[in-house]
């Protein structure tokens, strides 16, 4: 049996907000704002996120997916999480979120 949605809906946002405090140090934005998040999906208190890189290149790929999968294990409601780095769809600018637009000097 599943939990309610809006129990799911709580866990989802705490697991966001822990997201957002992972941290790509080459730009110094967080994963939730650069767009990196691809999906979240919940089964019961296990938690599997599908997070990719600006590029595949990206040197510190390994760190922020470590972090990651360390800031899901402190959600409250979660037993279990993994990380996925995906590369499709290839990410763009377009996914960053207006804050991190304007922290980079890409505003309007």
């Amino acid at each position: 049996m599943s939990a309610p949605a809006p129990a799911l809906d709580a866990l989802r946002a705490r697991i966001l907000e822990q997201l957002g405090e992972v941290i790509d140090p080459e730009l110094g934005l967080n994963v939730v704002d650069l767009g990196l998040v691809y999906g979240i999906d919940l089964e019961g208190s296990v938690v599997r996120v599908r997070l990719t890189m600006t590029t595949p290149a990206c040197p510190l790929g390994e760190q922020i997916v470590r972090d990651a999968e360390e800031r899901l294990q402190q959600v409250e409601g979660v037993t279990a999480a993994s990380v996925e780095l995906v590369w499709e769809p290839p990410w763009g600018p377009e996914r960053m979120s207006d804050r991190a637009r304007d922290a980079l000097g890409w505003g309007a």
